[in-house]
């Protein structure tokens, strides 16, 4: 059996090269004074059903963008600015809104008036809304405000026991990056009317927030449901994780079953009454996946085709970065993605997942309190300790990074990581406190509101050419002539194609042995 150094030993500088990359990144549409903008999504982006790189989340009002696959962390970044200028320049020219800067939300509406995505009258479309209105009745509409960035990541010749050995280290060690890139300590107390929290008041500024927190959207007030906390989903293997996912899209949830599928009125309340609707549903720091084909679901594509990348889930936004994430944040991430792949990664246990479920919460609500301490292997050890632990382990992997891609990026974003920890004032859920106490008067939403204008207002001070702007136009356009195809090629009856999709059937079949991605 090789070690960790042997495996490091062996990758060669073209399979590093061949390393991919993209971002999702979600931000609400607000409003000056901090409340969230109640508008329908703006027309000059195009259609959220069919752009390809601008659509909606959970709300009408939460903006979701996306970049291509990229080679470089320079291109992906590139590109997600580029996104974003178009964006911005659309929203100026529209009106007052803008992006807000911070995972927790802005000033929220009561929960049933806050908008639903909507993608238009095709089947497809309206199985998206459905889905939404779903998860408002099983977790409350202002849980589904939370933004965050999602990072997908891929190494050719990594099959799917790599990825699933990667993803059970990544949840391992993903305390790290909660304290490292946590930015949401604090929210506004909209978002928490009416439910039971463990927060602290913080003047009379309507603000909540942990004294120690590293990210509330990650912890007990985030994508948290009881049904959900039932599922122990182990990552041993592909057909583990895929037989755990089939039977929670396929087993009839009580609580679920009393809301129903439709209301005496004949409106939609959900996709289905099983405990998850579809695969999305189920929450994770981390997901193995796969691109689908129209109409796919993602478990039978896993099935079919085995695990193609990694997405990671569990970044906050950044406030103090224009476009919510930076490039040393990205060569940190890559490097630690390495990390978890190349490392010794024993089989997971439940008592091993209910431990990991502990160290994430108690991270994320008190991750920079000095002396706090996580379970590892059932021993208590010091969070800062381990996390110092880990970054000595990625030494190497940055060296080698950075010989393969030339420059000292790697080791520099290393670095600037341990300093940090070694110093926790530094870490960015510190400065959003200090910045909200020394500028604000302690108040979130006006921190949050300020970063939201001045970010805004560095991107639309970018250069941008008539033929940029020009290319986005054409894309908007395209992908509403798209939908448009889309809604008058329908034929089938939207009840016959709401059963047809969650049907078991269209889950995919166990596979006997696993499919190798090796390239």
């Amino acid at each position: 059996m090789t070690s960790p150094e042997q495996r490091l030993a062996a990758l060669q500088g073209d399979r590093l090269r061949g390393m991919r990359r993209g971002i999702e990144k979600e931000s609400l549409r607000a409003l000056p004074d901090g409340k969230l903008a109640a508008t329908p999504h703006p027309a000059a982006l195009g259609s959220a059903l069919t752009h390809p790189h601008i659509t909606t989340d959970y709300s009408e009002s939460q903006l979701e963008l996306i970049t291509g696959v990229h080679d470089t962390v320079e291109a992906c970044l590139t590109e997600l600015t580029e996104v974003h200028q178009f964006t911005v320049n659309s929203l100026v020219a529209k009106g007052d809104e803008m992006m807000w800067a911070s995972s927790m939300p802005c000033g929220l509406p009561p929960d049933e008036t806050i908008p639903i995505g909507r993608y238009g009258s095709s089947n497809v479309g309206r199985a998206k809304s459905v889905y939404r209105m779903g998860l408002a009745h099983r977790y409350g509409r202002r849980m589904q405000t939370i933004s965050g960035i999602h990072y997908n990541w891929s190494l050719p010749g990594v099959d799917n026991a790599g990825y699933f050995a990667l993803i059970r280290n990544f949840r391992r060690h993903a305390f790290l990056l909660l304290t490292l890139f946590g930015a949401s300590p604090a929210l506004c107390s909209t978002f928490v009317e009416g439910r039971q929290h463990e927060l602290q008041k913080l003047g009379d500024t309507g603000t909540l927030y942990m004294p120690h927190g590293t990210s509330l959207r990650m912890g007990r007030l985030g994508y948290q449901s009881e049904a959900q906390a039932t599922l122990a989903v182990s990552y041993n293997d592909l057909e583990g994780y895929a037989a755990s996912l089939h039977d929670a899209l396929t087993r009839p949830w009580p609580a679920y079953e009393a809301v129903g599928i439709r209301n005496p009125g004949g409106d939609y309340n959900q996709l289905a009454t099983t405990l998850l609707q579809i695969e999305n549903e189920f929450y994770g720091t981390i997901r193995p996946k796969r691109v689908i084909k129209p109409g796919e679901r993602p478990l039978h594509a896993l099935r079919e085709r085995g695990v193609e990348y990694i997405e990671v889930r569990l970044m906050d936004l950044n406030p103090f970065e224009p476009i919510g994430i930076g490039a040393s944040t990205l060569r940190f991430l890559d490097v630690f993605l390495l990390h978890c792949l190349l490392s010794d990664s024993p089989p997971d246990t439940p008592a091993e997942i209910r431990e990991l479920a502990h160290n994430q919460h108690l991270t994320a609500a008190r991750g920079r309190e000095p002396g706090l301490n996580l379970l590892r292997n059932g021993e208590s050890v010091p969070l800062m300790q381990w996390g110092a632990e880990l970054i000595e382990q990625l030494v190497p992997i940055a060296a080698m990074l950075d010989t393969a891609q030339g420059g000292q990026e790697h080791a520099s974003a290393l670095a600037q990581a341990s300093a940090q920890l070694k110093d926790p004032d530094t870490l960015p859920s510190a400065r959003v406190l200090q910045a909200m106490h020394e500028q604000h008067g302690d108040s979130f939403v006006a921190f949050a509101r300020a970063q939201s204008l001045q970010t805004h207002q560095q991107l639309a001070a970018l250069p941008w050419s008539s033929a940029q702007q020009a290319r986005f136009e054409a894309m908007a356009a395209k992908s509403v002539e798209d939908q448009r195809a889309i809604e008058a090629a329908d034929s089938m009856p939207f009840e016959i194609y709401r059963q047809e999709y969650i049907s078991a059937a269209r889950l995919g079949r166990p596979r006997t042995q696993a499919v190798s991605l090796a390239s």
